[in-house]
């Protein structure tokens, strides 16, 4: 019996910097299965359709006020022939040559499961902060383990909103999709999310999602104060309105995490002087990105994503 097909789908904009590695490591996979990369662009402008020409077997090309997490991806699915669809973002960078072997197993073995993810692990310049950010996250956990939801609506609504959450962590950054299973159920419109959404949905309709921690890609980001409020504001809206979940719900709540996020965040940094200012910063914007998303997200205003926060 022939390996099953894969399709590789990687939303790019502005990418040129960081596709070259990770179309790289995904050419040289060493498997069996047939493999095609699918990339969906949304206007770049620094050569990354040039650098894909060539490498990739299809370009999707999406007007950037039209980019959409959920439906963006969708247009790449939609044009898959593989019956495993592997999701990445343009910086994630896949690590050794069997690990779209080790994404899809699961999937291979288990007709249960609808999706798989990959563990994150940070980049070698990344600052102590977003190494620790990345260690507490449960996708960069080194044990394996599966979610179901097997009392279906009662069990999720019985859970509190923390547990919810997590019982739907699931990561685009690095994932595995059955095809089948989005047909059935394919991401909603959504400025961010679109994973822990999807989760929901297809955990809800009896199906089971793996997280693999074998399957390793390096990962990790260093943005501004500014961008991480934006995201982390847009972020806490969603997972109000999907999970009830308000980390923050109180202002007494938000003067005590900025505080004690001061503390730590400098603990942290203070062999790297020049990230003291930064890290200063990211304890007001955290806290307050994490306030702010879940009383709007509460109080049924949605509020728009600012362009290039994603």
């Amino acid at each position: 019996m022939s390996a099953p097909a894969i399709s590789v789908v990687v939303p790019t904009f502005n990418g040129a910097a960081s596709l070259p590695a990770l179309l790289n490591s995904l050419w040289s996979q060493r498997t069996a299965h047939p493999l095609e990369i699918i990339a969906v662009d949304s206007g770049s402008t620094d050569g990354t359709i040039e650098l894909l020409a060539g490498r990739v077997q299809t370009i999707v090309q999406v007007a950037p006020a039209d980019f959409d997490h959920g439906l963006s991806r969708n247009a790449g699915i939609e044009r898959a022939t593989g019956e495993f669809v592997v999701l990445l973002v343009q910086d994630a960078e896949p690590v050794g040559t069997d690990w779209i072997d080790r994404l899809v197993a699961p999937l291979i073995a288990n007709e249960t499961l609808a999706g798989t993810f990959s563990r994150q692990v940070p980049r070698a310049d990344a600052s102590a902060l977003a190494r620790a950010q990345l260690r507490d996250y449960p996708g960069a956990l080194t044990d394996a383990w599966t979610s179901r939801l097997t009392g279906g609506r009662r069990e999720f609504d019985a859970l509190s909103p923390v547990e919810r959450m997590r019982r739907c962590t699931f990561d685009n950054v690095a994932s595995c999709l059955r095809r089948s299973v989005w047909v059935r159920h394919p991401f909603k419109a959504t400025p961010i999310a679109e994973d822990v959404e999807w989760a929901r949905e297809v955990l809800l309709a009896g199906f089971g999602i793996s997280f693999v921690p074998d399957a390793v890609v390096i990962h990790s980001h260093d943005r501004s104060a500014r961008y991480e409020f934006e995201r982390t504001r847009l972020l806490h809206e969603r997972l109000f309105r999907l999970f009830g979940l308000r980390t923050i719900p109180r202002r007494s709540d938000l003067a005590r995490a900025m505080v004690s996020s001061l503390g730590v965040h400098l603990g942290r940094e203070w062999r790297s002087p020049a990230q003291w200012p930064r890290a200063a910063a990211l304890a007001v914007a955290w806290p307050y990105g994490q306030y702010l998303g879940g009383r709007l997200g509460q109080s049924g205003v949605t509020s728009p994503r600012r362009p290039g926060v994603a």
